[in-house]
Formats: C-alpha cells, sequence, structure tokens
C-alpha cells in the first residue's frame, strides 16, 4: 500500500519487489503447514513444539519463510519492506512508514516466537503430535509437488536477499518502461522545483 500511495517510480518499483518475494514467502510457508497438517492432521500452533527434532527440513523451511516475513536480514522480506520504507518516506508519507515499522516489529515478535518454539524445545517438551509425528515419506501421492514447491521457495526466498539490488532495478526499469504508469506518474507529480547550488563564499583578502 506504501508503494501505491507514494505515485513514484520507486514506489512502484518497491511494490513489485515486494510482491514477488511476499509470493515466495507465503507460498512456502502454507506447504509447510499444509505438509504438518498431513502428517499430524492438525493445525494447531502450539502442536508446532520440537518440531526440529523429527522434520529439519520442515522446520528449516517454515523458519526462513516467517523470518523473511517478519522482515529479518539477510532474507528477501527484509529488503522488500526496506524498499518500501524508504520510498513512503520519500514520498513524505511517515505516518504510513511509521505504522509499517511498527506493525513490522509486532510481526517479528510473533514469528521469533513460533521459530523459538519449533527449534529450541526440549525432547520431552515436544507436543504430543510431534512426538508421534510419522516417518517421513516423500514417494506419497502427492507429496512430490509439495516437497518441489517447499524448496523452490526457501531457495527464491534466500536467493532474493542476496540478489536484492539487481532485482529491484529490474523491477525498476519495468515501471520505467511501462507507458500506463509513466501516464499516471506524470498525471499526479506536481511540478519540479529546480534548485541551484549555493556557491561557496570566499573571504574577502
Amino acid at each position: 500500500m506504501i508503494g501505491l500511495i507514494a505515485g513514484t517510480d520507486a514506489g512502484y518499483a518497491s511494490m513489485i519487489f515486494y510482491l514477488l518475494v511476499y509470493l515466495f514467502m507465503n507460498l512456502g510457508g502454507f506447504t509447510c503447514v499444509i505438509l504438518f497438517t498431513l502428517r499430524t492432521g492438525t493445525d494447531q500452533i502450539s502442536e508446532y513444539a520440537g518440531l526440529y527434532q523429527k522434520d529439519p527440513l520442515l522446520t528449516l523451511g517454515l523458519s526462513l519463510c516467517l523470518l523473511s516475513l517478519g522482515g529479518i536480514p539477510p532474507l528477501a522480506g527484509f529488503f522488500g519492506k526496506i524498499y518500501l520504507f524508504w520510498a513512503g518516506w520519500q514520498a513524505g508519507l511517515y505516518g504510513l512508514v511509521l505504522l509499517g515499522l511498527i506493525t513490522t516489529v509486532i510481526s517479528i515478535y510473533y514469528y521469533i516466537r513460533v521459530v523459538k518454539m519449533m527449534v529450541v524445545k526440549e525432547p520431552q517438551e515436544m507436543s504430543d503430535s510431534v512426538k508421534n509425528y510419522p516417518e517421513i515419506r516423500w514417494n506419497l501421492p502427492g507429496m512430490r509437488p509439495l516437497q518441489v514447491g517447499l524448496v523452490l521457495s526457501v531457495i527464491a526466498t534466500s536467493l532474493a536477499g542476496i540478489l536484492s539490488n539487481p532485482l529491484f532495478t529490474l523491477a525498476n526499469n519495468s515501471v520505467t518502461r511501462t507507458p500506463i504508469l509513466q501516464q499516471v506518474l506524470i498525471s499526479t507529480s506536481s511540478p519540479a522545483v529546480s534548485v541551484q547550488p549555493i556557491a561557496d563564499l570566499k573571504p574577502e583578502s
């Protein structure tokens, strides 16, 4: 929303970049939830306690996706939020940026709680669902597409953070080369004010 309201090249480019990485973050997160539900028969968050002991791959994938959604560096979600907030700040949307920062901090708190519950819990603190976790089998019908989706989402979420600068440049170039967006920018922009640099004052001898 910040990028759309900003109405600038940077705003639209940051919105495109964030939507791209947001797609993979959510795809990976929901894939992990589906896999856990199929294997345990429950989707309660409290039942994820100690999951790392039984399914490290699922724990890694869900942790990366949640931390990226929260905006933890150097994952893709961090750079997506940075680009959005910076575009909003440049456009003078200080209230929206501060609101976004506050909601980001709150989301990080809840996401880290889930990750901590999956990873830090001792074996005796495992939930009943994890204690009775079935043997991991990927050869079951329908499991292979979920595995491929999970792996691709984790790789995309990780690489998009490393390659955030060229990806943002690509998004920015796409915005500048889209005639419709450029017409919107021209129609909504105010007349530019040219500011001339002040010449250095030399003290009189």
